[in-house]
This record gives structure tokens, sequence and C-alpha cells, in this order.
């Protein structure tokens, strides 16, 4: 999920173009992506920077355009609750089992801490919820407040709130009034067609431009907090309600959390956080999982890889159904599987490689002239241009995320039997054809390798669904063709070594076919496999994190280098685990977990260098990575302990 086609030409940035709007705190600089908290609503999601400011709020649902926009441009809004002339906390994690994010500090005259949450409220609802798919007994709906709970813990603490919504990306700033008599409620107005925001507090609230402000004095025991909302939904009245609520919204996250079926190991926290992380990148009315919560963090620094990931990408359902079937999960892999089902049979054939998280088919892509990027790396570009790309692997994802589901049921019903046809069928109607591959690469078509990989996965899982449905000519016609598929690909992509390479007319290495033995390609004891998998570790990484190719052996269409990407890397760990090197894999895996956040949370790649976290945030794919990997470890150590 990369390279898009977008002509920067079309778009020439203009730093001068601003929103008029007057400035309040002086620009700080960027915090590391890193050491961004991540909350969610299932509807949308927001980061939280350790010095307290919501950073990035899109509003009403997660790719719509942002109301806090500070993590692409110091001027696009922010909206912070911390200590006077305090910046740095002393310890920040999420309240275990929940996505409330807690956030400590040390004054010179008293300890604070506060506690940020989106908050959920019981579903009361019954039957069917969008298509196909039902609700979970524990679901719960989004509130749709911006909860900050602030409590001194000992001493007294000068509390400081500001909130400066800039909405539209930036482009369009607050205006604040009081809707009523008194200081504690006030409502923010953008231009046309922006959400109206509802600002209500236990503290008195004024103005300064474009921003609501207010400094409290908060003592030893007590309380305050600011609820944001932006719908019919009524904002907290009282700190009382306000802490109900919280507690509501707590009891939910655990009560999800309590539905997983979670290996008694070590690693355990990691799972459990990458769990959570998932849910949170759900849309719950749809049950599609966004890529990323955000847009245009970039994957070099100061670079023009930069990409909008707050879509649904088909290629990763059958590992996400993997996942969330592995830990139990079946509500939410049962709502995106029907998400993933629906948008093949609406495509009759000619499934795109995302949708956004609503099912919409176009995505077009802006670049936004007027932010300055993450660190100023530009461009900031909205909607993902890569929609429309031809890609081999949807079909593959597509029967593979059907098999997943069917396969526990021994059961296919005439509506995704039709699906699977219509899917095998276009893959095997296209195979032979070059595409952009994997990693949406700008550069001349090829003949992909893991392109015919996922083709064949489209064409032997068809088979076997055949074979349950009964239907015999099929079964051996799709057969024959993954046998067909499985042949060409070993005639034209092994290199000299007995390696797999990224295309036909390349020897370079690609580290997506670290799928190849995960998937059953090629069994694990084939010398090929063997060879494929340790020349992508001994060949394809920097200090043992994997690339996903070698830029200069790819024709992306683009120019600098990128970070190792994480996904990858969990890949290689499970590639290594499935193989036979336990070993190996659990001494990586220890790796990339000691390399995750301190919030546990990972973005899309690891600068092999300094450690830092690089692209969007937090990144759903690596996640998945994280939990196929470790369940391959887990396998592989209780199958070594049985012997």
């Amino acid at each position: 999920m990369t390279a898009q086609h977008t002509d920067l030409d079309a778009a020439p940035r203009d730093p001068v173009a601003r929103t008029g709007h007057v400035p309040g705190l002086v620009a700080s600089p960027f915090p590391p992506i890193a050491d961004y908290g991540f909350l969610s609503d299932c509807e949308t999601t927001a980061l939280v920077a350790p010095n307290g400011a919501v950073e990035w709020l899109c509003l009403p649902r997660m790719d719509s355009p942002s109301v806090f926009g500070a993590v692409l441009d110091r001027d696009a809004g922010t909206f912070r609750l911390s200590p006077d002339g305090v910046d740095v906390p002393a310890a920040r994690r999420y309240v275990p089992g929940t996505m409330v994010l807690e956030t400590t500090w040390c004054t010179r005259t008293g300890w604070l801490q506060v506690l940020d949450v989106l908050l959920m409220g019981p579903w009361h609802h019954e039957g069917e919820r969008s298509g196909s798919h039902m609700r979970a007994p524990t679901d719960y709906d989004a509130d749709h407040v911006l909860l900050r709970v602030a409590r001194c813990l000992s001493g007294q603490v000068q509390l400081r709130m500001e909130c400066a919504p800039v909405f539209d990306y930036g482009r369009s700033p607050a205006t604040w009034s009081y809707p009523e008599e008194g200081y504690r409620t006030a409502r923010a107005v953008g231009g046309e067609g922006t959400p109206e925001l509802l600002l209500t507090t236990d503290t008195n609230v004024g103005f300064e431009g474009t921003h609501a402000t207010s400094r409290t004095l908060i003592k030893e025991g007590e309380w305050r907090y600011v609820a944001l909302s932006w719908s019919e939904h009524a904002p907290p009245a009282t700190v009382d309600d306000a802490l109900d609520r919280l507690t509501w919204t707590e009891h939910h996250w655990r009560h999800w959390l309590d539905r997983g079926d979670f290996p008694d190991h070590r690693w355990l926290p990691y799972l459990q956080r990458s769990a959570l992380t998932l849910k949170g990148l759900t849309f719950a009315p749809t049950g599609a999982i966004a890529a990323a919560a955000t847009t245009s963090l970039p994957e070099t620094p100061g670079g023009e890889r930069n990409w909008d990931y707050r879509y649904s990408w088909i290629r990763d359902s059958a590992l996400a159904l993997w996942a969330l079937y592995a830990l139990g999960f079946d509500w939410e892999a049962n709502d995106f599987f029907y998400f993933v089902a629906e948008a093949a049979e609406a495509a009759a054939g000619h499934l795109q490689i995302m949708y956004g998280v609503d099912g919409r088919s176009t995505l077009d892509e802006e670049v936004l002239g007027h932010l300055d990027g993450y660190e100023g790396a530009y461009p900031v570009r909205i909607g993902n241009g890569a929609y429309d790309q031809a890609q081999h692997d949807v079909w593959g994802a597509a029967v593979g995320a059907i098999y997943q589901y069917v396969r526990s049921r021994d059961r296919l019903d005439d509506r995704l039997w039709s699906i699977v046809v219509t899917q095998v069928e276009a893959a095997l109607e296209n195979w032979q054809g070059p595409d952009r591959g994997p990693w949406e690469v700008r550069g001349e078509p090829q003949h992909f390798t893991t392109s015919k990989i996922a083709c064949w996965l489209a064409a032997d899982r068809g088979a076997r669904l055949a074979a349950l449905r009964g239907d015999a000519k099929r079964e051996d016609r799709w057969s024959r063709a993954a046998q067909e598929i499985r042949d060409d690909v070993l005639a034209h992509a092994v290199d000299s070594r007995g390696v797999l390479c990224q295309h036909y007319a390349t020897t370079g290495l690609d580290a997506s076919l670290l799928l190849m033995p995960i998937v059953g390609f090629l069994s694990p004891e084939d010398p090929r496999c063997r060879a494929t998998v340790l020349a992508i570790a001994d060949e394809l990484t920097q200090d043992d994190l994997v690339l996903r190719y070698l830029v200069e052996d790819t024709d992306d269409g683009l120019q600098g280098e990128e970070g190792t990407f994480t996904i990858c890397s969990f890949a290689l760990v499970s590639a290594l685990a499935v193989i036979g090197e336990v070993d190996r894999a659990t001494a990586l895996c220890e790796k990339l977990l000691a390399s995750a956040s301190s919030l546990h949370l990972y973005a899309e790649e690891i600068d092999p260098h300094s450690g830092r976290h690089l692209g969007n945030f937090p990144q759903a794919f690596t996640h998945l990575g994280l939990i196929q990997a470790v369940m391959n470890i887990v396998r592989a150590e209780k199958k070594a302990a049985r012997r």
C-alpha cells in the first residue's frame, strides 16, 4: 500500500496560502510519530501528543476532513489539556484493557492526571446493522463525544485548556460563541458543510480569537472535565456524569476484550493491544477496517512518500480474518467479511484494491497545498489515486476471505458461491498479464510473482470450495488452473539459486514472497521455499528488519529511500516459524516487540538506523502481522513441547 499516481505539478505547493486564523501557542516541534496516543469510538479516531494536545481528529468519521490537524501542520488545529507550563509528562499508558489514555504530569506544585477517551454507550436496538451482518451482543455505539477528565493527585496544579479547531483540513478557522448564559458551554462553527462543535466543561471558558481557553487551579482530590461533542448525543452535564460515562466506556472495552481467546503467553499484552487497535480502526456501521488512522505521515522523513491510508484494502482481508478468527473475535471477522463480500458482489469481477470505509468506490486524490506536512514532508494528500489501479491480488484476497469464513462452517450458500465463481474466473482470465504488483508501484507493469501467487490462491481455494459445493467440474478445472499457474511461476520466477524473485524479469527479491509458505504455495519442506525465506532474511534486511524491496532494483516511480516495512518483518517471523527456524523467528519477534511505541503501537515502517517509526499511524497491517507472527510462534512452541 504505497505508490499512487498523482501529478504533483497539478497542485503546486503554496506555503503562503493560510487560513488567516490567529495563531495561539508558539509552534511546537512535531512529536515522533510513535509518541502519539490513539483513541477511537469505532466511527472516528484521534491522536494525542505527549504534551496533552489532540493533534488529529476527523469528523464525523475517520476519513472526513480534520478539525484538529496539527500533526500535518502546526496551524491546522489543536486541542490541549495539560498543566500550565509543563510539556513533558511523567508517564503515559492505556488504562488496562481499554482505549482510555492516561497521562500523568509532575509539576513544581503537584501531580496531575488526565484521562482521554472517545465515549461509547450501550446500543439498544436489535436486528441487522448493514447488509448481512449483525450487531455483536456487546456492541456499543459511538457517543460522538471526546471526553477529557483531569484529576489532581497531590498538591495543586494550574490546569490549562486551549481548544483551537480549524475545520476542513486547516482551511476554515473556528468562530466561537456562547449558546446560553454562562461561560461553561461554547459553540464553534466553521464554513459551510463543516460540523458544529459544542464544548462543555465545569471551568469558565473565554475566547482568544479562534481559541477557546480556560485556566483553573485544581487541588488535591478534585476533578475537572472538558467534553467536545458534534452530534445530537448529549455531552456530560457534570463531572460526575463524565466519570460515569468514562466508566461505561472502560467497561465496554474490557467486555469486548474478554470475548477474545488469547494464549497464556509472555507476549499477551502485545496481542491484546493489537486487537484493541484493530477494533479501533474498524468503522462500526459497515465493519470495514481502515488501513490506518491518518493520511500523509511520511514513509521517508521530509520526502514525498505520503499517502492517505484511511481506507479499507481488500488485500488485507484474508490476513484480517485469520487474525480475528484466531483470537476469537468472530463477530468482527464476520462484519469485515461481509464488507468485503458486498464489495466483491457489487464489483462483479472488477474488484478494486481498496474502498472507502463506507463502501464508496471513488477515492479521488487531492494535494492540499496549504499544509506544510509532518516535519515538512510534502505533499499532503487526501484520497488515494491507487484505487483504480489494476492489481491481480484482489481476486485471491476475496476468495481467500470467503475460504476463511466458510472453512469453519462447512457450508457455502448460493450467494457466496456466486461471488467465488466470479472472482476465480476473473483471476484465471487475467493471471497471465502484468500488473503493478502488491506495492502499487508507479513504474511499468511487470509479471510480479506475488500477483501470480495470488491468482493461484484464488484458483486453489476456489477448487476447495467447489469440492464443498459438490461441483466436481469446477473443482477439476480450477485445480488444473492452479497447477498451471504454479508451474509457470516456478518456471519463470526462480533464479539459479532456487530463490523466487520479485518478477519474471529480475533477480531482485521482494518481501511479499514471505507469504508463499504461509498460504501454502510451496511446502515448508520445499528447498525453494526455504531458500527464498532465508535469502530475504539475509539479503533484504537492515539490522535484521525487512525492506519491501531494494529501491535501486525496483522501478517504483518515486524518489528517496524508505524504512523497513514492519509488516514484512513480522511476515519474516511467521515464515521462519513455518519453515522450522523457530529460534531465529523468536529472536526477531522479540526485537520487533521491543521496537513498539511505549503504548505498544506501530506505524508502517521502522528506520533501521534510529528505530524511529515512519508512515501512517497506527497501522492495521502491522498489527495484523504481529498477531500472525506471535500466534505462529506460540503454535511452534506448543508443537516443540509435545515432542
